[in-house]
């Protein structure tokens, strides 16, 4: 994001330290960090373009080029692959957002506005595949399972900046705000992927120009 390569190199620019813990298999044999974060990588990618269950080991391995003997010295299950693509998920496209964000505006009233600049950055990008975390959530609908945990807290620390944006802000209910803010981000991005992207970002800022000036007016 904006396309899965964008925020993966950016990742790798300023996040190589995430990642790097030597891990060893059964047999005290290590596989490189730099191996593990390869796979990860990868298979994030395929994971967001086929979603989660169906996507197989077969397929990753033809997919990734990663063996499963080597797979599995990483990750006992498919599963804890999938957390581990979630968690580097989030990592990217939160530091995405938020600096866009920063980017695109200066006070933090315009800054809550710019996400949606930003979500249309994003929505117009060819490999815009709707959010990684709202299939997640949908292919996994226990709420108890990590999968589903990981995409809850997800959208969890999205909320939480935009609360810090709102307060910053000066409005009189944040959290209200925030909760507002992300209707219309998740509704966008679900009308972009189905309906397409046309005029969805500045249809969904519209709407948030209208709440942000009611709740500066309480």
């Amino acid at each position: 994001m904006i396309s899965c390569a964008f925020l993966q190199s950016t990742y790798y620019l300023h996040c190589n330290k995430l990642y790097r813990t030597v891990h060893v298999n059964q047999d005290n044999t290590a596989m490189s960090a730099s191996k593990r974060d390869i796979l990860v990588k990868k298979a994030l990618q395929v994971f967001y373009r086929n979603g989660f269950h169906a996507t197989g080991m077969d397929m990753l391995v033809t997919e990734t080029g990663v063996s499963k003997t080597s797979m599995y010295k990483h990750f006992r299950t498919k599963d804890d692959l999938i957390l581990a693509s979630l968690r580097l998920r989030d990592e990217l496209f939160r530091n995405w957002l938020m600096r866009r964000m920063e980017e695109l505006a200066t006070t933090p009233r315009e800054q809550l506005l710019a996400m949606f600049d930003a979500l249309g950055e994003w929505f117009d990008q060819e490999d815009f595949n709707s959010c990684m975390f709202i299939k997640a959530a949908s292919e996994y609908p226990d709420p108890d399972h990590p999968v589903r945990a990981s995409a809850a807290e997800h959208k969890r620390l999205i909320k939480h900046y935009l609360v810090e944006l709102g307060e910053k802000a000066g409005v009189a209910e944040p959290a209200q705000l925030a909760r507002r803010f992300l209707l219309l981000k998740e509704g966008a991005i679900v009308t972009a992927h189905i309906q397409g992207s046309a005029g969805v970002a500045a249809d969904a800022r519209q709407a948030a120009q209208l709440i942000l000036t009611d709740a500066c007016q309480d």
